[in-house]
């Protein structure tokens, strides 16, 4: 896993993330090997800061800022500073501690009383007129739900119609998990100071961070030697895992891509993944499934070759596919069952989604040859768990599905997480919230299959499919919104995304 900052366009987000509890005891290294003081950092961050909100905000003139007694405190300091000294109107209140405040926040604090600026009490009255709020109250250090008065505060600031800045995280927001464990801010923009958190990424953040930047301050050279957490995935890493074809290329090149499922009442779940593989670009698709589904399926879509799905039928399928994907609407009984343990002994590689995670579940073992892609639910059941359990930490539980299971595990949800059990992460950067409907999964299943048949590895075709999967939803929000976004609906935009070529 390469750390890629250096290769990064500095006007958009870096593809490295970093652990935020690693980067709060890696700040004083950082600092020791460049040269520069801690303080210089923190001017640097709020530079960064005010920097992107007036470029985000610019008829704000009159600025409420609220700093905790933290060094996210001293952050704010600095970002009031700099919007007074710009001519702004500038109220900024601060929590009470009886704890000292660390040397670069005091420095900070200092300085903005130098510059005439006055510090009233965070629990105080709040002026009449507010354009925008900076948030620097907690920062990455969260370990609990907030306290008093910082709760009520935040609870204040999510009350008003004003748009936030939060430095570096929004405050209660955890910056490891992206767990809102109490209050946490709603921001609309959050600049990340140094590096990316995952926090900031998966989790519920997506609720509350809003518009994400991220600064480097001027320590890129400093964190290319460090390796980063995980990798952050869009669309514009599709042609690392997509080449263009060679014109002499033929559809046996590209894969026998074999699908199993569509229990009685369930074709569809079967026809939007056998349809995604053809779009992604697999030579031949061939869907094993209820007898009933044949004539609709062919009707459908007469690309697909379409069979009743009986033991006979599946020996020889398993025997020509090059890459299996099983599940979509295979249901669990008798019919399903017997699919699923003939597909359990084939050393193919495959994808294992909806009912045949269920029935890992119940007979768990490990292979190597295989992309889980459960969503919360699936994975609570795959690991003896609550749902709960899984999203307060879906990092933790996508090492513990890659430990037990191993292969690939794709965790699906706001901020898709893709693993593997020699390490590899990432996190697709990509989807919104139009694909929260049924018949999705059945989707990445197709695309993640199709990229297998195509000689992907199984961690890169689970990456390249999040991706393609969400970016295809990207591309029609912005025509046709989120409400009401079918599943069908990314299939005519599946395929451009599978020729990144075409963007050049």
């Amino acid at each position: 896993m390469t750390n890629q900052n250096e290769k990064q366009n500095p006007t958009s987000l870096p593809y490295s993330v970093y652990s935020a509890d690693w980067l709060r005891e890696a700040e004083a290294e950082a600092a020791r090997d460049t040269g520069l003081s801690l303080f210089t950092l923190m001017q640097r961050a709020a530079a960064a800061a005010f920097r992107q909100a007036r470029l985000k905000f610019p008829q704000a003139t009159d600025w409420l800022v609220l700093c905790g007694h933290g060094n996210n405190g001293g952050d704010g300091y600095e970002v009031a500073r700099l919007a007074k000294n710009a001519g702004l109107n500038v109220t900024l209140l601060a929590v009470n501690s009886e704890k000292i405040l660390p040397p670069e926040a005091q420095q900070a604090r200092k300085g903005w009383l130098d510059a005439g600026g006055e510090i009233g009490e965070a629990i105080a009255g709040w002026p009449p007129k507010i354009d925008l709020i900076v948030d620097a109250l907690l920062g990455t250090g969260l370990s609990s739900a907030p306290r008093e008065p910082v709760a009520s505060l935040i609870k204040a600031i999510n009350q008003l119609d004003v748009p936030v800045l939060s430095l570096d995280i929004p405050s209660g927001l955890a910056a490891e998990t992206g767990v809102a464990v109490g209050e946490a801010v709603h921001a609309a923009l959050t600049v990340s100071f140094i590096a990316l958190k995952p926090g900031l990424l998966t989790g519920q953040a997506r609720d509350y961070v809003g518009e994400l930047h991220c600064d480097a301050l001027g320590l890129e050279s400093w964190l290319s030697g460090h390796r980063p957490l995980l990798q952050r995935l869009d669309a514009s890493l599709l042609s690392r895992w997509l080449k263009p074809r060679r014109p002499c290329s033929h559809k046996g090149e590209h894969g026998h891509l074999l699908l199993i499922g569509g229990d009685t009442g369930f074709a569809g779940a079967i026809r939007m993944a056998s349809e995604s593989a053809l779009r992604t670009g697999a030579g031949m698709v061939r869907v094993l499934t209820h007898k009933e589904n044949i004539a609709p399926l062919l009707t459908a879509r007469p690309e697909l070759m379409v069979q009743e799905l009986t033991d006979d039928a599946l020996k020889s399928a398993l025997e020509w596919a090059s890459a299996v994907v099983i599940g979509p609407g295979l249901g669990q009984h008798e019919w399903g069952q017997a699919a699923y343990k003939q597909v359990a002994e084939s050393e193919k590689p495959a994808l294992w989604d909806a009912d045949a995670l269920n029935m890992l579940a119940k007979a768990p073992d490990k292979r190597q040859n295989r992309v889980l892609t459960p969503h919360p639910g699936e994975a609570a059941r795959l690991l003896g768990c609550s749902v709960k359990e899984i999203e307060s930490d879906r990092l933790s539980a996508l090492h513990k599905l890659t430990q037990r299971y191993g292969g690939v595990v794709v965790l699906k949800g706001a901020g898709t997480l893709i693993g593997s059990e020699q390490g590899h992460i990432a996190i697709a950067d990509v989807g919104n919230a139009g694909m929260a409907a049924g018949g999705m999964g059945d989707i990445l299943s197709g695309i993640i299959g199709g990229m297998l048949a195509q000689k992907l590895s199984s961690y890169d075709a689970a990456c390249a499919g999040c991706v393609v999967h969400g970016a295809a939803a990207d591309v029609i929000a912005p025509r046709r919104g989120t409400r009401g976004m079918l599943p069908t609906d990314l299939l005519h935009w599946i395929t451009p995304l599978v020729n990144p070529e075409l963007e050049k």
